[in-house]
């Protein structure tokens, strides 16, 4: 039996580096088979996932020798912390690994939803000259609300200042003596919503955070606003970005994440017909060269941990 279990995709080179040491079951599917997952957690000292994978009191209890958990990525909600400090299992995650590749996805996504263009492959192609509405508008000059400061908000203020945007944050836990406070300009929620023109969502799903963007403030926001959320899907009220984008009191929305993932059959069927909507599959922090950083810092703590015991 393993002594390592990695139920979700991991970069081959930090498998491998894992391997070289103790006895790793590689086996991305996993996840979507819990009976599984549980058989070969019977003796395993480590288990490394993504977000998926529901590290809850249940599979806990099929792992009775766990003594680590290796988050291939920063958030936890997916993580029973609770049932692991019980146990005494160390859990890690892999904290700025793929925080570059984020906030570029930010910034892209800013250009595609403010530039139609970039994305009229098709009608170009199917012999459509779709200039007027193709225009856009342009960056520089636009406001960009950050609601949260942290690593990554701080690298998207960073890029999007260099294309001459004014920027502004949200951040009640920051204190406001924080160098983070020279990126941006310090705002209430409020405020926020209702002078940026652009809204980029960098905090985790809690209470406090759940369907924070809703009908209501969504109806606070510029008609022309454009919203990203490449944070924590349950963060932003689906039923009222779609909506918004129906009605047109909303410019435009990218959403890297969802309240249910994969999305559903129903509310993908909801999402087809909407305007000026960019949909991703979780992939805003995975590119070749995070999965490289995060799938090592994430190896190197496993390995920190079983070496000791």
């Amino acid at each position: 039996m393993p002594d390592v279990v990695i139920a979700e995709f991991m970069d081959e080179a930090a498998v491998s580096s894992l391997a070289a040491d103790f006895d790793v079951e590689y086996d991305p599917t996993l996840v979507d088979d819990i009976p599984r997952l549980q058989s070969q957690l019977a003796s395993a000292r480590a288990l490394i996932v993504r977000n998926r994978t529901q590290v809850d009191g249940e599979l806990l209890a099929a792992a009775p020798d766990l003594t680590v958990v290796g988050r291939l990525g920063v958030g936890l909600d997916n993580i029973d912390l609770d049932a692991c400090a019980v146990r005494g299992i160390e859990v890690f995650t892999a904290d700025g690994a793929n925080a570059d590749s984020v906030a570029e996805y930010v910034i892209g996504a800013m250009f595609a939803l403010a530039r139609p263009a970039l994305l009229s492959s098709s009608r170009v192609a199917a012999g459509e000259w779709p200039r007027q509405d193709s225009v856009g508008s342009e960056l520089a000059g636009r406001t960009l609300g950050l609601i949260g400061l942290g690593a990554i908000a701080r690298l998207v203020a960073g890029k999007a200042a260099a294309l001459g945007m004014r920027i502004t944050a949200h951040d009640p836990v920051l204190s406001p003596d924080d160098p983070a406070w020279e990126l941006a300009d310090s705002l209430d929620l409020g405020a926020l919503l209702s002078q940026s023109d652009v809204v980029s969502l960098h905090v985790p799903l809690l209470d406090t955070t759940r369907n924070l963007i809703d009908g209501a403030a969504i109806a606070t926001m510029k008609p022309t606003a454009l919203l990203i959320n490449a944070s924590r899907g349950g963060t932003v009220d689906e039923a009222a970005i779609i909506d918004a984008l129906t009605a047109g009191r909303l410019g435009g929305a990218a959403l890297d994440v969802f309240a249910e993932e994969p999305v559903g059959a129903e509310q993908g069927a909801r999402f087809a017909a909407v305007p000026n909507l960019i949909l991703t599959s979780h992939i805003a922090g995975l590119t070749d060269e995070s999965q490289q950083r995060v799938g090592q810092m994430t190896a190197d703590s496993v390995r920190r941990v079983l070496s000791r015991s």
